[in-house]
């Protein structure tokens, strides 16, 4: 896929690779950034230069299985946005610095992505989990006009002591 970039009013959404390493780091080591996460925190700096690799060899391919996105405020990396693309849905992810938190920012930049892929990929179906305890992130899918369709038990946060529950949320265009 030829990389490409989705702007939006105050963000650039930029193919995410290893020239994000060290604002990555930023959040992707933080704990308390990413504790309702499955994957993160990442346990060190080498965690995050292969994720970041993945991510680049990802986006080479002539059709990716997921595309992920710097969040870039002016000159400033503040988090990521994914989509994974399958035929049963296309799933959306998120994570901004904590720093960065409560100004729009998630909500923008998703739904810039969305847009995107529905406009030029013709994605019709998108999808969204998080903890059932992540209230802002199911507060942002609703926003995004995603509906509750069903809520499992068996999560387990990276680095977590117990399982909790998710909610998995869908939009159909």
């Amino acid at each position: 896929m030829t990389r490409f970039e989705i702007r939006t009013e105050r963000l650039v959404l930029k193919p995410l690779g290893t020239q994000f390493l060290d604002s990555t780091n930023e959040y992707a080591l933080d704990p308390e950034n990413t504790r309702m996460m499955i994957f993160l925190p990442h346990k060190d700096s080498d965690e995050t230069v292969e994720y970041l690799k993945r991510v680049e060899e990802e986006w080479d391919k002539e059709k990716p299985e997921f595309c992920e996105f710097a969040v870039m405020l002016g000159d400033k990396h503040v988090g990521t946005v994914d989509i994974g693309l399958s035929e049963e849905g296309s799933e959306l992810g998120w994570i901004i610095n904590r720093r960065y938190q409560g100004q729009g920012i998630a909500y923008e930049a998703t739904k810039a992505m969305m847009d995107h892929f529905a406009h030029n990929f013709g994605v019709k179906h998108f999808t969204a989990h998080c903890d059932t305890m992540n209230k802002p992130s199911y507060s942002l899918m609703e926003k995004l006009g995603m509906k509750r369709t069903g809520e499992y038990g068996g999560r387990r946060n990276r680095f977590a002591q117990n399982d909790t529950s998710e909610y998995l949320y869908e939009l159909f265009l």
